[in-house]
């Protein structure tokens, strides 16, 4: 997994919760934390990571997972502008992980291992994803969904008809999107 990840992960705790609670989390965890955002890290590195910040915490693996995708897009929205800048709302500017969005992040990291989408536009306002990724982290996929959803002033409801963490061979995501009120 690329560092840029871990770093992600770094700040969205630090940020959060400060950064003590960030050492707290690499002491449990047994790793010493320096990830560089194009080195090549192991999967079971953010495995420790999620466990030890869910420990810390006192919160479920799957809330860190999605909290940490959440907390990933303002960062991301500030460094890769040209990203979101040609959408007004969240379903385009998801409709681009595939064509878009990840080819250029392989162009940016390379090595990098991105999950792959399929999509099914439903009306105006939802959008079903199926997420599939050997590392299954399908939180993440709807931390950082949520999270692009704030960016945009909406809001979603998202719900999972089947997930691979359940023994599914992937993810189907069900998203709504409503303006924020306000």
């Amino acid at each position: 997994m690329k560092g840029v990840i871990f770093n992600l992960a770094e700040q969205v705790v630090t940020d959060a919760f400060g950064a003590d609670a960030w050492d707290q989390v690499l002491d449990r965890a047994g790793l010493d934390g320096a990830y560089t955002s194009l080195g090549s890290y192991p999967d079971a590195d953010l495995t420790a990571l999620v466990a030890a910040s869910a420990d810390v915490l006192g919160v479920e693996p799957q809330v860190v997972v999605r909290t940490i995708g959440e907390g990933a897009i303002p960062l991301l929205a500030q460094r890769y502008q040209d990203f979101f800048s040609p959408h007004r709302t969240t379903r385009p500017f998801l409709l681009t992980l595939n064509d878009i969005i990840h080819p250029e992040v392989r162009k940016l990291y390379p090595g990098a291992d991105v999950p792959e989408f399929d999509f099914d536009v439903q009306g105006e306002d939802a959008l079903a994803l199926r997420y599939q990724s050997q590392r299954q982290l399908c939180g993440l996929a709807e931390g950082f969904i949520t999270g692009a959803a704030t960016h945009y002033g909406e809001t979603v409801e998202i719900s999972q008809s089947q997930c691979m963490l359940l023994g599914a061979d992937a993810c189907d995501l069900h998203c709504t999107f409503t303006p924020a009120a306000g």
